[in-house]
């Protein structure tokens, strides 16, 4: 008797075991939450950013790749693992323009800092030009925080070419994401040293991603291309397959007509590697020159550049921003990645989000 009691007692907890696994799942299912991770790769000096074990992007920090001045977040990916962001220079990819090798990712920089040209600076720089040039020197990670959100606070400093410091750069990244959807949120504050610091008024600025091929637009001009193994060809007439970015911005201004124009977003639309995807860059109305202007080109640079306002403006505006010592100035963005079909009208209601 007592060993048939002891049966059903087992069986009842065995029932009840079961029936309370399968209510914790259908809860963690009705309940679950899109998790950031974030890992410090500090051999490779990177912090890798997977969104439910998912990579989406990596902070490159590292001071051995020659051609990397700056921190960079390399390579962007959407929700479902599709690269948007150029393999050059640190990658090799066929078919891929091999203009301008400071173009990497997604990165923040300047063209004028003082007399010093943060923004060109790569090794493909003669020697002549490189006391002009400046360096963005990561210094170190503040902070890194995993959950629904993933954090990651640094610390940098803008260096000049005469290795003087000029700035401070302190920079929060809040990455998340869904099923549909990659966003990478920049708030970074520069704060001028003990001199003060210049943003004369340029065209190479500010806040930029450089896309693959398939996001540029299509286009006649003869340019550069790169083979599997990097070998460079002159390419005369340019096979446009499968190139099929354009422009939308929020005022209305589509294709090329975005380049120079002031708005508070653009997107990028294309099909990457059979995938229907949009990037865009939200400026936020706490920034400098607010609504900014875009320095969007057709072969794959999408920028935001909101204190060089004298060549977009045709001489009608001039900014000439500057930073006295111990001055700070904060700039926020977002990077919104979406897959599938994107109207500017969705566009415009992720962007009410971002500034609410």
């Amino acid at each position: 008797m007592n060993f048939h009691k002891k049966i059903l007692t087992g069986i009842s907890f065995l029932l009840l075991f079961v029936v309370s696994v399968f209510w914790l799942m259908g809860c963690s299912r009705a309940t679950a939450k899109d998790k950031v991770t974030l890992v410090n790769n500090e051999k490779d000096q990177k912090v890798e950013v997977f969104v439910n074990g998912k990579p989406f992007t990596s902070y490159i920090y590292s001071d051995k790749i020659d051609v990397l001045k700056k921190p960079v977040l390399y390579p962007l990916r959407t929700a479902n693992g599709t690269k948007i962001t150029r393999y050059y220079p640190l990658e090799q990819r066929a078919g891929e323009r091999v203009d301008h090798p400071h173009h990497i990712g997604f990165w923040l920089n300047y063209g004028n800092v003082n007399g010093f040209d943060f923004w060109n600076n790569s090794n493909a720089i003669p020697p002549e030009r490189a006391p002009r040039m400046g360096v963005i020197r990561h210094r170190a990670i503040k902070s890194m925080k995993n959950g629904e959100q993933g954090i990651l606070e640094i610390v940098a400093d803008w260096i000049a070419g005469n290795g003087k410091k000029l700035l401070t750069e302190n920079t929060r990244f809040v990455f998340s994401g869904d099923k549909n959807l990659r966003i990478i949120d920049r708030i970074t504050t520069l704060t001028a040293l003990d001199e003060k610091v210049n943003f004369t008024d340029n065209k190479e600025g500010f806040v930029a991603i450089r896309v693959t091929r398939a996001l540029e637009h299509p286009t006649d001009k003869p340019i550069k291309l790169s083979d599997a193994s990097g070998k460079v060809t002159d390419v005369p007439v340019l096979d446009n397959t499968g190139v099929t970015g354009k422009y939308y911005s929020s005022e209305g201004k589509i294709g090329t007509e975005v380049w120079g124009t002031r708005a508070k977003w653009v997107m990028l639309s294309g099909i990457v590697e059979g995938e229907k995807v949009s990037v865009a860059i939200f400026d936020h109305p706490d920034n400098v020159g607010y609504p900014t202007y875009w320095h969007a080109r057709p072969y794959g640079l999408f920028a935001a550049n909101p204190l060089g306002q004298k060549i977009f403006s045709k001489g009608k505006e001039e900014l000439n921003f500057a930073l006295n010592p111990g001055e700070s100035v904060t700039f926020k963005y977002r990077v919104v990645i979406r897959s599938g079909e994107t109207t500017p009208e969705q566009m415009e209601a992720l962007y009410n989000q971002f500034v609410k």
